[in-house]
């Protein structure tokens, strides 16, 4: 009998140590799991009472985690739409929005092809089917292939209201889920094309985007971080509310200069100093 109470209190001091560990849920963008899962790696080095869990499944799945309960970070490489405020609204959840670093949409290119610099006119009539061959924009005599993400992606909203001005894609456009999934059918694609969060590109060349009558801009650290890439924008994390306790510590922490530097470290372009100071929590 002794033995038994013996091994009782063993099992619920155990489990009091387990359990009075932090845990936190991060779900949502791929564009942002590689960053999230960094940030976390990072973060529980220097929180070992701490337990970090980061899944993709893209900005909308993340959205939905977070209005459903089932996750305390939405990951997402998109604001929320107005339809998806106002459920939060009726369940009672209170979006809290927080830009965590930024993000160039790069159009991504095989290393052979002679292309250079698409205007956003013509990815615009690539990705909604009316140009269809690579000699219209300077190219070979080759049908382009066009590859993209998945509709629940925070990319594939963007770029459709950024690029194609909220026209439908082409019914040929190769939906593939997650931007590695798109830089690796490009890879081997000579006449592929695909777009995506810079930080993914690997085995693929950048085509340079031109707006208007401006000079051709290539994605890079310096020119989203400056405004002159004309298809960037801010990656998001999104709470239940003002974030306070374990969340308001890691927030602040990814903010800082030293979890910021993580994000350049891995080809993601960091805030600037003022404004991931002015994101913190106070």
């Amino acid at each position: 009998m002794k033995k038994i109470i013996l091994i009782v209190l063993v099992l619920t001091l155990c489990a009091g140590f387990v359990f009075s560990g932090q845990s936190v849920t991060i779900k949502g963008s791929d564009t942002l799991v590689r960053l999230g899962q960094r940030w976390a790696e990072e973060y529980m080095k220097q929180n070992p009472g701490t337990v970090v869990q980061v899944s993709g499944g893209g900005s909308g799945t993340g959205i939905a985690a977070l209005l459903n309960g089932t996750t305390d970070v939405c990951e997402a490489s998109r604001d929320m739409k107005e339809k998806e405020y106002k459920l939060a609204e009726r369940k009672g959840i209170t979006p809290y929005r927080v830009s965590v670093a930024l993000d160039g949409i790069a159009v991504f290119l095989h290393t052979d092809n002679p292309v250079d610099v698409l205007t956003i006119a013509q990815l615009k009539g690539i990705y909604t089917g009316s140009i269809t061959n690579w000699k219209e924009v300077g190219g070979p005599d080759k049908q382009i292939i066009i590859y993209g993400r998945e509709n629940n992606s925070g990319t594939y909203a963007f770029f459709k209201k950024r690029v194609m001005n909220k026209e439908d894609y082409a019914d040929r456009c190769q939906t593939l889920p997650g931007t590695a999934a798109v830089v690796n059918a490009v890879s081997y694609d000579v006449n592929g094309i695909g777009y995506g969060g810079i930080a993914w590109a690997k085995g693929v060349k950048f085509a340079k985007v031109q707006d208007g009558d401006k000079n051709p801009i290539e994605p890079s650290v310096e020119s989203v971080s400056n405004g002159s890439y004309p298809i960037s924008r801010d990656l998001y994390w999104f709470f239940n509310g003002k974030p306070t306790g374990e969340l308001k510590k890691m927030l602040n922490w990814c903010l800082s200069a030293e979890g910021q530097k993580v994000s350049e470290s891995i080809d993601y372009v960091p805030l600037s100093k003022e404004k991931a100071e002015a994101n913190m929590v106070k």
